[in-house]
């Protein structure tokens, strides 16, 4: 299917247009359409879907949270090296899609200062590669090929240290470290199997995101290689200056003590 693009409340489908019914919300001062990511498409495709999830992808939602400065939270998996992501996870039956996206957000991040800004009007999909759906399948007990996901668009309200990789406590860790990352920087630093639905996420929410060239031409090193790097402590936040690019790390001493190897929540 042909990818698409948000433009006020309308969603283009290639050349055909239709309406769209997402809720917008535009930061304050902010225009409402900026150019699409200059964010180049990969081999593999996104389904796309307005009905609901298709037959054999498990429910799921995925959380774009952005901070004041329209940065993208992003963090890395304890045990799939140099793999980031921004937080996701499945829907119980039932259950209001919004809510289940907030609660993933707690239980990953341990983030609850978020407003709500925006929904995906359709459902993105992406299939498991063959390994990792084994591995899912026989965790899990299904057979699903793949994901099904609604996709929010929230607002950090809090501060800094009210993000706890450690989640509220009621799952396991899943992540080691967190940046705030541009967005093309996310779908760089993606695996490659969710790229195709990462890019789509973005160009949906891109009139969040400014691509001013101005701004571009201010940003730091620093910024360009990803912003500072947090690693999670056992308690909120611990910073320390590091001689590594003006980095703050905060080192973490806890880790989950037995997880699935490429375990996609």
């Amino acid at each position: 299917m042909a990818g698409c693009q948000l433009v006020g409340n309308s969603v283009f489908y290639g050349t055909e247009r239709r309406n769209c019914h997402c809720q917008l919300v535009k930061f304050s001062g902010v225009p409402l359409f900026y150019p699409l990511l200059n964010v180049p498409l990969t081999n593999i495709s996104a389904s796309l879907s307005n009905e609901g999830p298709p037959d054999g992808y498990r429910k799921n939602v995925g959380i774009c949270l952005v901070n004041p400065s329209k940065k993208i939270f992003t963090a890395s998996r304890i045990y799939i090296p140099n793999t980031w992501q921004m937080p996701q996870g499945g829907a119980n039956k039932g259950e209001d899609l919004r809510k289940a996206a907030m609660r993933e957000l707690r239980e990953e991040t341990g983030v609850t200062s978020a407003e709500f800004l925006a929904e995906a009007p359709y459902w993105l999909t992406y299939d498991f590669p063959i390994k990792v759906k084994d591995k899912l399948n026989r965790r899990w007990g299904t057979n699903y090929k793949g994901q099904a996901q609604k996709w929010f668009l929230f607002k950090f309200t809090g501060n800094e240290e009210e993000i706890n990789l450690l989640g509220d406590g009621s799952e396991k860790p899943e992540f080691k470290e967190w940046s705030w990352r541009l967005p093309e920087q996310v779908v760089e630093l993606a695996v490659d199997f969710k790229k195709p639905v990462y890019e789509q996420v973005l160009k949906v929410f891109s009139p969040y995101f400014s691509s001013d060239a101005d701004k571009e031409q201010c940003l730091t090193k620093n910024e360009r290689n990803g912003g500072k790097i947090h690693k999670q402590t056992t308690k909120r936040s611990s910073t320390k200056n590091k001689p590594n690019g003006g980095k703050k790390i905060h080192k973490q001493t806890k880790r989950c003590s037995t997880s699935l190897q490429g375990q996609v929540s």
